[in-house]
């Protein structure tokens, strides 16, 4: 007897159905398999691939827009083969124009992508807590993001228009801008770096269509839980160096350890501990439990 197929909703669908719920949902930025093995082993509902850990990381260059469109679709593709979690992908600008935008959203899609988002910086872009940006015109900024829409009709794949307008140009037009952006057509809306609670009351009270907020410490947006920004209006939290930022601490640390005595820290994982978070034994076990040879046996 055929047993009949087992759907499974689209890491897409999976995240569309979080948002309708009207719960926030904490989004914590993983970079390798390791961060999205312990992200979902935690429990979070969903995870981020951001481009500034993805740039320190992979390619070891600053985020200023440095690394590829190939480069970051290999990336997610890698991420969406260690975890099921729903991934919200940062594609910068698009990388190019309105063509570029198309090529990019089907490759994301096609790596499994859950959400992207797509900025209005010009280039070279920078991370959004940092000075000195620009922005491009709202004119060339709604094309790319109707361009996007255009692209991911037909899939579940969530569209996020990020604006920077906040600390180029001001609140005022950061929210226009962000008028403009849903009326492109974007799932969510995603002004980056407010200031000050002042600023994420009035994003909040302005804009109808589910927000992000950007989330980093010793950084510029106000520093607040998950129930206060849910609260001022928002919907997902996205918090890119949770892990990349502990990590290079830790490893910073070990590092000073070894070389002032030669000793490495006795009180991290040990090989088990670390193999153990990537699946160890469900690895081992996977044979006996499928009438396979068991380990160290050859069929007689």
């Amino acid at each position: 007897m055929i047993e009949p197929t087992v759907t499974i909703a689209s890491p897409g669908a999976r995240l569309r159905a979080l948002v309708e719920t009207g719960e926030f949902i904490a989004a914590p930025g993983i970079y390798d398999g390791l961060t999205a093995a312990l992200v979902e082993s935690t429990g979070f509902p969903a995870a981020y691939v951001s481009g500034g850990a993805a740039s320190v990381a992979v390619t070891g260059v600053p985020d200023l827009g440095l690394m590829t469109g190939s480069e970051m679709a290999a990336h997610v593709s890698r991420l969406r083969a260690m975890s099921s979690l729903p991934l919200i992908v940062d594609i910068d600008t698009g990388y190019g124009n309105e063509l570029n935008v198309r090529h990019t959203i089907e490759r994301m899609w096609r790596a499994g992508a859950a959400a992207v988002h797509i900025e209005d910086q010009q280039l070279p872009k920078r991370c959004g807590h940092l000075s000195g940006k620009s922005i491009s015109s709202l004119a060339d900024s709604v094309s790319r993001v109707r361009a996007a829409v255009i692209a991911a009709a037909g899939t579940d794949l969530m569209v996020i228009a990020r604006t920077d307008a906040l600390a180029v140009e001001g609140r005022e037009v950061a929210i226009t801008r962000a008028h403009a952006f849903e009326d492109a057509g974007a799932d969510m809306i995603f002004i980056e770096a407010p200031e000050s609670i002042d600023d994420l009351e009035a994003i909040g009270s302005s804009v109808t269509t589910p927000l992000v907020v950007n989330v980093i410490a010793n950084s510029r947006t106000p520093l607040l839980s998950a129930d206060e920004y849910r609260d001022l209006g928002f919907t997902v939290g996205i918090y890119p160096a949770v892990t990349i930022a502990a990590a290079a601490g830790a490893v910073r640390s070990a590092l000073h350890q070894l070389i002032a005595n030669g000793l490495p820290p006795v009180d991290g994982e040990g090989p088990a501990d670390l193999f153990e978070i990537v699946g160890l034994s469900s690895w081992l076990e996977w044979p006996s439990q499928n009438g396979l040879v068991p380990e160290g046996r050859t069929a007689g």
